[in-house]
């Protein structure tokens, strides 16, 4: 077979203008007589920004490796399993600002070849591993901190409070740099958040060297300990639950698939809108495909160009592609063609993905 080549200057997509974008024959996502539109290149931006500031978050890295190093050092040396569980969870805010450096360069690259979203969901899948990691450390650390309260051991509360004071102010260090980055992306405000919660278990912690230090009351360290692996239990879940979503293919939180097309189907000259798909590319980046079908002689142009503005406006769904046609277009009728009442949504379908809306009261 001859060689398949691409030039990018000749096969020009005018993503600056979706409201041409998408009006033959040819659009992405369109069938025989369909008209595909994608919409909405213009104006967003995909993955992390662009000009997050990656200088903040490495000083913020920086300060927080080192203090983690000599925290589990004196921790060790002080037997307490509340500085050794605080230093695990700085692991997990180190890993939090690596995964959003790493994600910034990674979401520059341009799609292409194989990889048509290019390398977005690498962040995901680093999210997962470290959610998976939080879980495995606060089961280990929660066990350990119940056996320590039902026999506690001896433990240093001077080391304890003054190392955790020190962290104290490591970590409000630690958050004022990352709050001089761009925190417009959902990564640098998710490594951020990591750092706030990683404070307030240091405060716990002070709070359980003061009170090793003037009660002797060696088990306050123990519970600390509690305290940071429900942190970790917190962060760990929500991590493994959210890039679980993303990689089933999961609607986006807070978006109902069946509420969009209800809304959308009541917009005129929409007959019907089935094959509705709305997924995350990565996080904080909503797709939605749909099949439209339209009254015989509307303007399916028109129709798609203000559903993709609905979309934007109403769901913040910018990634759109609709394949609108009007009903009837297709001479077989296997595809197009609206089923009376009572019949099957696999009429106009060979394989229906999801339910059929049309305006007026119908079963999801």
């Amino acid at each position: 077979m001859a060689g398949h080549e691409h030039s990018h200057d000749d096969h020009a997509h005018d993503h600056q203008n979706p409201q041409d974008h998408g009006n033959g024959n040819t659009g992405h996502g369109s069938h025989a007589h369909g008209h595909g539109g994608h919409g909405g290149h213009g104006g967003h931006s995909h993955g992390v920004a662009a000009d997050a500031d990656r200088r903040w978050l490495v000083s913020a890295l920086t300060l927080i490796l080192v203090f983690m190093a000599g925290e589990v050092v004196v921790g060790f040396a002080a037997q307490s399993l509340a500085l050794i569980s605080d230093a695990a969870h700085m692991l997990t805010d180190a890993a939090s600002i690596v995964l959003a450096l790493v994600a910034m360069r990674l979401s520059a690259r341009p799609a292409r070849g194989g990889y048509t979203y290019g390398l977005k969901r690498a962040e995901i899948l680093s999210a997962q591993a470290n959610g998976v990691t939080l879980l495995i450390l606060s089961a280990w650390l929660g066990y350990e901190a119940i056996t320590r309260l039902i026999s506690p051991p001896e433990v240093t509360g001077s080391l304890v409070l003054v190392t955790a004071l020190i962290g104290i102010v490591v970590n409000l260090a630690a958050t004022w740099c990352m709050s001089k980055a761009n925190r417009s992306s959902l990564n640098v405000e998710g490594a951020f958040q990591h750092v706030l919660t990683d404070l307030y278990a240091f405060i716990a912690t002070a709070v359980a060297g003061a009170v090793v230090l003037t009660t002797g009351f060696a088990r306050a360290d123990a519970v600390a300990s509690l305290i940071v692996v429900a942190l970790m239990l917190k962060a760990g879940i929500g991590l493994v639950r959210d890039s679980g979503r993303i990689f089933l293919e999961a609607a986006p939180a807070g978006i109902d698939p069946d509420a969009v097309a209800d809304r959308l189907v009541t917009e005129p000259l929409v007959e019907e809108i089935h094959d509705l798909h709305i997924w995350e590319i990565t996080s904080n980046q909503p797709a939605l495909s749909a099949h439209i079908l339209v009254t015989p002689g509307g303007d399916c142009h028109a129709v798609r160009r203000e559903l993709q503005r609905r979309l934007a406006k109403e769901y913040g769904i910018t990634h759109s592609t609709l394949q609108v046609d009007h009903v009837g277009e297709d001479e077989a009728g296997a595809l197009l063609q609206i089923a009376g009442p009572g019949n099957s949504a696999a009429e106009h379908c060979a394989d229906a993905h999801g339910p059929v809306h049309r305006a007026g009261p119908h079963e999801h």
